[in-house]
């Protein structure tokens, strides 16, 4: 007896006779069925697994790769969980499918990302001081590249004028594409006693000390790398190191991938899947919230 349930029996039905699929493709489905089953009732998730959430499908992808399985492998069993999530919405047994236009880049791809640990990121924001205005104005720089996930451009072109002071807000232009990003409150105070050091209401946000020019990618590039050595963090950190880390601790907390791509700017979620990688450890807050103005760093 079958214990994938009445929907996912309807389904695998549907694509015999209505789709017209092979014996063999519709047995290859069946096993992706069997095997996320399995995951469930060995996770002690209960519910069908056709109910899962965008977080619950990110953990088993986890799953999946720290038993090294392909990206190619993990998105042929999320093409038939999405089919079937999509007959599941057609009965109206759910109100979306959230795997839609989800897939995993190349696994060779998703290699060469570096990534943060909670702890880095916390280590290479408090590199730097709040004794004076450049090193306010350089631990401004790494909050804003991980806080907000900006593109080194994106910072670089940021005037006073784009920031909202009312609604906490920054309006950034990256890729010929405005968007807003909300920013968090410890990161927003920080901003705003930056503003108070520049006494200006209008201009580029960062400038050189001397010439009072704004910050080109090279001068950001060394403001991290100055950082990173301050830290004494062996991984090569580049500006998009952290715009990387950002986007993975959302995901790792479960943000839905459609609010993390607004957030990055991309087109669509399929440019965000690349950043669900195989975390070590579950974060219990995010450094967004773990970044505060301390002593220590006065």
């Amino acid at each position: 007896m079958s214990t994938l349930g009445p929907v996912a029996e309807g389904y695998l039905d549907y694509c015999s006779t209505i789709k017209k699929l092979t014996p063999a493709t519709v047995k290859d489905i069946r096993c992706t069925f069997n095997r996320m089953s399995i995951y469930c009732s060995g996770n002690s998730i209960g519910k069908e697994f056709w109910r899962l959430s965008l977080p619950e499908f990110t953990r088993w992808i986890n799953d999946c790769r720290q038993k090294n399985q392909t990206a190619k492998h993990i998105n042929k069993s999320l093409s038939h969980i999405r089919g079937l999530i999509d007959y599941a919405w057609r009965l109206e047994k759910l109100d979306r499918n959230v795997l839609d236009g989800f897939y995993l880049k190349d696994a060779a791809q998703r290699n060469e990302i570096e990534i943060l640990t909670v702890e880095e990121a916390i280590q290479l924001v408090r590199a730097f001081t709040l004794k004076s205005h450049i090193e306010r104005r350089n631990r401004l720089i790494i909050l804003l590249l991980y806080g907000c996930g900006l593109r080194t451009g994106e910072l670089c072109r940021l005037s006073i004028q784009d920031i909202d002071q009312e609604r906490q807000e920054l309006k950034v232009t990256g890729k010929g594409r405005e968007r807003v990003i909300p920013v968090m409150d410890g990161i927003f105070t920080e901003l705003l006693a930056y503003l108070n050091d520049r006494r200006s209401s209008k201009g580029i946000l960062f400038r050189t000390l001397i010439k009072k020019t704004g910050l080109s990618i090279k001068d950001v590039g060394d403001v991290v790398a100055e950082g990173a050595k301050r830290a004494g963090l062996v991984k090569q950190i580049t500006p998009k190191t952290l715009r990387h880390t950002f986007a993975s601790h959302l995901a790792d907390q479960g943000v839905d991938i459609g609010v993390i791509a607004k957030l990055m700017g991309h087109r669509s979620p399929q440019e965000t899947s690349v950043y669900l990688h195989a975390p070590k450890h579950v974060l219990n807050q995010t450094v967004f919230e773990s970044i505060e103005i301390s002593k220590e760093d006065e």
